[in-house]
């Protein structure tokens, strides 16, 4: 099935106003709406419902993506079991944070607190591995959209499974995510980068960008490794300060990069002014542009992105249907670029 442009956008239509099934389309989409290990801002959990409610306000036809989107696009059904799972275990992380707040001296309960969210962390990441493994054994695109930036775990290790030791993560964020545990969650939004490049499956290389907020523990570890190149936003705003193109440093970049590449984009790698919900916003960070533009670079360097995932774009708590629709707008264009370019980037 195919359509274009002048097609009519009807709201029983998929992700994007795109009126194409699983089987039909290109990108498989999996949202995941998880925000467990959250600490400071909520609802990332309805990220997914947000930017597809925004997507269908997006023109189809782009002057960098042309006619891309005719490839199909799909966003899965929404879980209502991994939703429901999150509300529930959601209740006693925080339950946890506070007694640890508190300096509550209950290590009994603090322990089967822990346990428990760590077991559904774990879960959680069996459940997106085999949904993502699934997806790319049909030689589809992946795409998955959280959820807070725990979610994509089981996405990146399928990922690399297919293609070991050839891939490595183009991680966007404010936040390196490099910590061990944080709270004594095993699998928190703050150590995801850390458990990918802890676990036997890792990448090949983690480049980050954006990176402005991070205790001395990660420094340390990112320190440490010869397969992590980080570009702390410090160094590159003073770069730009002081009168280099953006275009220069985004050569720096792509330099680190392999052939296969996957992006892990957590929204609060942006400046918190295009997406000001998202769960822990730190000032500083890139415009949509700046990502844009580093996007067509990967392309024009013959680099292929072999998956990615968007995650932190939040409702700020409330439901999706009273939540300011900037963020998912932000977000759902955000979400079309990287579908477009992966269609792009594996063009056979």
């Amino acid at each position: 099935m195919s359509f274009d442009a002048t097609t009519t956008i009807s709201s029983e239509f998929g992700i994007f106003g795109i009126p194409m099934s699983e089987a039909e389309s290109r990108v498989i989409l999996l949202p995941v709406p998880w925000e467990v290990t959250t600490s400071y801002g909520s609802g990332a959990s309805f990220g997914p419902a947000l930017i597809r409610q925004a997507s269908e306000q997006i023109d189809l036809f782009d002057l960098e993506l042309g006619k891309a989107y005719e490839q199909g696009y799909h966003m899965l059904p929404h879980p209502k079991e991994i939703k429901d799972l999150n509300d529930k275990m959601k209740l006693k992380a925080q339950e946890l944070i506070g007694l640890i707040t508190e300096q509550s001296q209950d290590e009994t309960k603090m322990i089967k607190l822990r346990a428990e969210v760590n077991q559904a962390s774990e879960n959680l990441n069996e459940w997106v591995y085999s949904q993502s493994k699934r997806i790319i054994e049909q030689n589809k695109l992946l795409g998955l959209v959280g959820g807070d930036h725990s979610s994509p775990y089981g996405a990146i290790r399928a990922v690399c499974e297919k293609h070991p030791n050839e891939v490595a993560i183009l991680h966007i964020d404010a936040h390196s995510d490099t910590r061990k545990a944080y709270h004594g969650f095993n699998h928190s939004h703050a150590s995801i980068m850390y458990n990918v490049m802890m676990a036997p499956w890792k990448p090949q290389k983690l480049v980050q960008i954006g990176i402005r907020d991070f205790c001395e523990e990660e420094y340390e570890f990112i320190k440490s490794r010869s397969d992590i190149k980080t570009f702390f936003d410090m160094d590159v705003q003073r770069r730009l300060m002081g009168g280099e193109p953006w275009a220069r440093i985004t050569q720096d970049i792509i330099k680190e990069l392999p052939d296969k590449v996957y992006i892990s984009f957590d929204i609060d790698g942006l400046d918190p002014a295009y997406c000001p919900q998202t769960g822990t916003p730190v000032s500083g960070g890139y415009s949509p542009d700046q990502i844009y533009y580093l996007f067509n670079e990967l392309a024009r360097a013959g680099k292929k992105i072999v998956g990615f995932d968007l995650n932190e774009v939040s409702t700020g708590g409330v439901q999706p249907q009273e939540a300011n629709e900037w963020n998912g707008n932000v977000g759902a264009r955000i979400l079309f670029k990287l579908c477009g370019w992966s269609v792009i980037t594996n063009k056979a």
